[in-house]
């Protein structure tokens, strides 16, 4: 597996925006065949997903290569599909509803454990399909998954003293941490089958030439820092470490927040 595509490779909403609402939402009908058969549409996507997770790539996923996946003619996933563009907002929404499963138990009761587990599902759901980090979602699939795992992530944020923006505001703000923390995790494991080499077998090769060249009274605050953090992590970095700190600290400002706007007007 590769993971060989960029940050952003694919856009979602780059399609007709009817005609994917209508493939996402089911009422997408078969010009000449009445409703388009849901079954077969729904193991087109199932078969796209397939590939990407194998492959770790999105770029590996053509028409061509979901209909040898599913032992039919490439012509014949247009029956059910417009595009590939339309395929990948499919693919998207399809996963989403693992999330969405994933969210059933959601702490309602208590928003920050109920969005420690929303970091959870999302954190999950991009280590098990890293493909869908080659996806810019800023506009995304309006698929009844999609839509369904936003309404159960601001159930956690309902009622606790923040205004709509500000709700729709903390989730960008933890997916956005979540995502950028997964990727580095994926590429750091690749990096590592690709190289042979673990991080700490790396930098116990790279030390002894860094030392040589390295004064650390010319940089000694990088020196501490980069020796604590060395030898914490045993690497340049902790994907795991950077994903639970971070989150941490997000929970901890919309608290901070959130009481700095229930104190009394001292004026």
């Amino acid at each position: 597996m590769s993971y060989a595509g960029r940050v952003g490779s694919e856009s979602s909403g780059a399609g007709d925006p009817a005609r994917t609402i209508a493939l996402l939402w089911g009422t997408t009908q078969v010009p000449g065949r009445g409703p388009k058969p849901a079954l077969i549409g729904a193991q087109v996507v199932e078969a796209a997903i397939r590939v990407a997770d194998h492959e770790a790539d999105l770029s590996e996923v053509s028409m061509r290569r979901v209909a040898q996946a599913l032992g039919v003619g490439t012509m014949s996933l247009y029956t059910y599909v417009a595009s590939r563009t339309e395929l990948i907002e499919a693919m998207l929404d399809a996963t989403y509803a693992e999330a969405v499963t994933d969210l059933t138990d959601l702490a309602t009761d208590d928003w920050r454990t109920g969005l420690t587990q929303v970091a959870a599902a999302s954190w999950r759901m991009y280590l098990r399909h890293p493909w869908m980090l080659q996806v810019f979602t800023g506009r995304p699939p309006m698929g009844p998954n999609t839509i369904a795992k936003y309404e159960l992530e601001l159930g956690v944020l309902e009622g606790i003293g923040l205004t709509d923006v500000e709700m729709d505001a903390v989730l960008t703000l933890v997916h956005t941490h979540v995502e950028g923390v997964a990727r580095r995790k994926i590429e750091a494991a690749n990096t590592e089958r690709r190289t042979g080499l673990t991080d700490a077998q790396w930098w116990e090769a790279a030390a002894p030439e860094l030392a040589k060249v390295f004064d650390p009274s010319q940089f000694p605050i990088a020196a501490r820092v980069g020796q604590a953090a060395g030898e914490r992590y045993q690497g340049a970095h902790d994907p795991e470490h950077a994903y639970h700190f971070g989150l941490q600290r997000l929970i901890e400002g919309v608290a901070s927040h959130l009481a700095t706007r229930n104190e009394p007007d001292s004026r």
